[in-house]
């Protein structure tokens, strides 16, 4: 009850920003999406550099062999790396890839970035850290370790809360893999039941060199106002950066803001110009070849039909692009547009709820059976989430039936024996069309927490490619295969048994998990 208690000073939640809409869905040019290019970058690619990726097994195969061929940088960003043999497999490949770095000719390319969150990292005598300590002693010109420390847990809170309860404040929450110029973008974790039996989402954008630029720098910018792990152990921050919880938190907040809107800007002003040059080289009298150098012509890039746009959420440093871009995506979606919108912990923000029960499109939520959520099981407080979120879900389901919205949103649960159901994302399918042409994928839930508390990205991805939304589409489907649709007999089954105290403290609670 103690820990609960220690968390009071943070239980009010604070008034959110109502962001007017940046601008309508224009149904005119080559996608009606491009809007989102006013608030970030915007790179145009081809739709055959994009792989969607559809099991555990296949992402943690991925991840290996991206790390074996990386010549130049591998970046990282996860919540936590994991201590078991599969986890420990990855880190000896990186030693692997940077061992052969070091014996190459002159002096060695390769360099490594981790961006992990500091409290989950730090958990146990065996964490996150000790896992990598052995990379940084043997290659400390080569890695780099930061552990993001939210700003939000300092004073006396930080002193008291314990741990696990901590984590409840704020993380980096991030999910981005990069070897080289090869990206993958994903919900999942860098631990075992991520790379087994845990269901996620993965897509790989291979040869981006400006997608995976982007993303360095971003990790870059986070782990600059990061802690940096050191070879004993210990933590401490780059020199003359503004401590995250023993520095002043404004300033602190400021500086973060900086660093990240300027690789934001910095990259969407690249992007721009680059779309300048190219609309001016494609006019007649102009030669494509000038534009490609000396290349032959076999060598020139495909014209893109597929456009990636990366949404940051980061609340604590009054960032809230992700929000933004969302909520309007929701709020524009036409009459008969289809939304396939999925979390592994439905837990949707006020705003979310309100919009998806105001607005036209059909709504098809997939969320995780309580068998399937990953706090199913656990020791503790921790054990009664799972209850949490059935009452979270019968609430929203009353209101839907009180509406009388039943046909228009869905809600399906996902069940799968032996499986935990991690995966995130919308799907977009516009009114008459049977294939999606917009997808959102990353680490954001959707929930309190990711709109509020943590540190999240994902990316946009518009296509008009038949294949490419052919995957998205198989994607989807192949997800929601494994669900049942929600009804009022749902509730009364033994599993979906509330108890009195869980529905008393749920209301406390919602925004910390």
């Amino acid at each position: 009850r103690s820990s609960w208690l220690l968390l009071a000073p943070l239980l009010t939640p604070p008034v959110p920003v109502i962001t007017a809409p940046p601008c309508s869905l224009c149904p005119e040019g080559a996608h009606r999406f491009q809007w989102i290019r006013n608030l970030v970058p915007e790179f145009g690619i081809s739709s055959s550099h994009v792989r969607v990726l559809s099991s555990p097994a296949e992402f943690y195969e991925l991840l290996k062999v991206q790390i074996k061929a990386a010549k130049q940088r591998v970046v990282m960003a996860s919540l936590y790396l994991g201590t078991g043999l599969l986890e420990q497999e990855l880190v000896y490949c990186l030693e692997e890839t940077l061992e052969k770095s070091l014996q190459a000719k002159g002096s060695p390319d390769l360099r490594v970035s981790i961006l992990l969150d500091y409290t989950r990292g730090s958990r146990g005598r065996k964490n996150s850290r000790t896992m990598l300590i052995p990379l940084l002693q043997r290659f400390p010109e080569q890695v780099r370790v930061s552990l993001f420390h939210t700003p939000n847990l300092r004073g006396l809170l930080r002193l008291l809360i314990p741990e696990r309860f901590n984590e409840t404040i704020g993380l980096q929450h991030i999910k981005v893999y990069l070897f080289d110029d090869n990206v993958i973008l994903s919900g999942a974790n860098l631990s075992d039941l991520y790379f087994t039996n845990r269901q996620d989402r993965y897509v790989l954008l291979r040869d981006s060199p400006e997608i995976a630029d982007f993303f360095t720098e971003l990790v870059d910018a986070i782990g600059d106002v990061s802690l940096q792990l050191q070879q004993d152990d210990t933590v401490q921050m780059m020199e003359g950066m503004v401590h995250p919880y023993q520095g002043d938190k404004v300033a602190y907040c400021e500086i973060a803001n900086r660093r990240v809107m300027e690789v934001i800007n910095s990259a969407r002003t690249r992007q721009e110009l680059l779309h300048a040059k190219t609309f001016h080289s494609s006019q007649p009298g102009s030669s494509l070849l000038s534009q490609q150098g000396s290349q032959a012509p076999g060598s020139l890039k495909p014209e893109p039909d597929t456009w990636i746009y990366p949404l940051i959420q980061m609340k604590p440093f009054g960032i809230q692009i992700d929000e933004m871009v969302t909520e309007t995506l929701l709020t524009e979606a036409e009459r008969d547009a289809r939304i396939y919108l999925t979390t592994g912990y439905f837990n949707l923000t006020q705003a979310y709820m309100d919009l998806i029960l105001g607005t036209r499109a059909e709504y098809r939520i997939l969320l995780a059976s309580p068998e399937v959520n990953g706090f199913f099981g656990a020791k503790g407080v921790a054990g009664a989430i799972p209850a949490a979120y059935v009452y979270i879900e019968r609430q929203f389901y009353s209101e839907v039936c009180c509406l009388q919205q039943q046909e228009r949103v869905q809600l399906q649960e996902y069940s799968r024996a032996g499986w935990t159901f991690h995966a995130k994302g919308l799907w977009l399918y516009l009114a008459g069309s049977d294939l999606p042409c917009l997808t959102l994928i990353g680490s954001p839930n959707f929930g309190y927490r990711s709109v509020h508390r943590d540190l999240e990205a994902q990316v946009a991805i518009v296509t008009e490619n038949k294949a490419l939304q052919q995957q998205l589409h198989q994607e989807q489907e192949q997800l929601y295969l494994c669900s049942g649709v929600v009804s009022t007999s749902t509730f009364e089954q033994p599993s979906r048994y509330v108890k009195l105290w869980v529905k008393l403290v749920t209301p406390l609670i919602k925004n910390f998990f």
